[in-house]
Parts: structure tokens; sequence; C-alpha cells
């Protein structure tokens, strides 16, 4: 077998097992959706804080690993214990999201460079790899450059308020959902720690917020 017959094998392979991740970690988010459908009573109360710390640490893991729609896990939560839980579901979505982007931060950054060419996205690839080896004020200068696209250049450029649209924006997951794109923000190397903790702090609160403060239904 040659080397390029080798090649899509392999590509194809690794898409089969990344599939294969995706749906195991999904029906393990439907099962703990589940367990958490839980009725008080009195004599099942410690089992029941106890379903809402396991959903918790749960829905924080999941929600931070890419293309995984743990969001559902949280939404359960809030439908069925009401405006009570909204905090925890709210500090556990920052939580997640800032896991996701402190993973991004350690991993190497030719990581997203082999994701680009996976995809045959050569020229962002190429991109990658030109700002792969320069600090971070050198890589924002030269996403700013001359060269660059007015809409690159203006996502850049406001890159807090776009980092907050994507984990807001529906049908995210088709992207690596919102674990996925803060992997990538922490991979880009041009996201300050506390400023990416205060834009997601702020992304994320509308639904906790309401839920918390104007007793919003989730069903």
């Amino acid at each position: 077998m040659t080397g390029k017959t080798l090649r899509p094998l392999g590509l194809l392979l690794r898409f089969g097992a990344l599939v294969g991740f995706v749906m195991v970690v999904t029906w393990g988010a439907h099962e703990v959706r589940e367990a958490l459908n839980l009725q008080i009573r009195p004599e099942n109360e410690q089992r029941f804080h106890q379903a809402i710390m396991i959903g918790a640490v749960a829905y924080v893991g999941l929600l931070a690993i890419p293309f995984v729609p743990g969001a559902e896990i949280g939404l359960a939560m809030l439908a069925a214990l009401g405006p009570g839980i909204a905090p925890l579901i709210y500090v556990a979505t920052v939580a997640a999201m800032m896991l996701a982007f402190i993973v991004g931060r350690f991993l190497p950054i030719s990581i997203l460079e082999r994701g680009f060419r996976l995809l045959r996205m050569h020229r962002a690839a190429d991109l990658i790899a030109r700002i792969a080896p320069l600090p971070q004020d050198e890589r924002l200068a030269l996403l700013l450059g001359d060269g660059a696209k007015g809409a690159m250049r203006l996502a850049v450029r406001y890159r807090y308020v776009a980092l907050a649209l994507a984990v807001n924006t529906p049908g995210n997951s088709l992207i690596g959902g919102g674990g996925g794109i803060m992997m990538m923000a922490g991979l880009s190397g041009v996201f300050g720690p506390l400023p990416t903790f205060i834009a997601i702090a702020i992304a994320v609160s509308p639904v906790p917020m309401a839920v918390a403060f104007f007793g919003l239904q989730i069903q």
C-alpha cells in the first residue's frame, strides 16, 4: 500500500475516532441529564444534592470539550431546579470556558495549523505558521497589518467582543462549541487571560441572570 493511499486512510480513521469520541461523550451528557431528573423528597435529599454536585462537575468537564454539547446539562439543571441553581450554573459555565482556554494556552499552536491543513484551509494554516514563532504583540501587529482583510482586521481588533459573540452563537457546535472556541482562543496566543475572563463572564451571564432575577422558565 502506497503512502498516498495511507494518508487518506489515516485521515479517515482519525476523523472516525473523533466522531466516535464525540458520540460517546454526548451519550454521557444525556445520561447525566437524565440522572438529574430527580424529585426532591426527605428520603432522597442527600442523593439529590450529590446529583447536583456530580452534574455540576460533569457540566464543567463536558462543556470544556470541543464539539460536545455539554450546555444541555446546564439547561436541564436550570429547568429542573429553577432560579436557585442559576448562580452555580453561571460559575460552572465560566469555569468550563476558562478551563478550555487554559488548556489551549498550554497546547502548541502547531495543532491549530494542522487542523486547518486537515480541513484544506491552507491559507489560514500558512498564516498560523507565520505567527507561530512570534510573541503576542508581534502576532497582533501581523494580524492587524496592511495585508489583513477588513473583516479579519475588525475581528482581531475587537477580538474579545468577537469571542463573546462566538460562544453565544446558536449552532456553534459546528465549529467546536464553546469548549472548542475557547481552546482555539487559547491556542492563538492573542488573548490575554484577564480580558478573556471578563469577556466570558459577561457573555455567559444573560440566561442564568434571567433565570435568577426574572424567573425565566427553561423548558
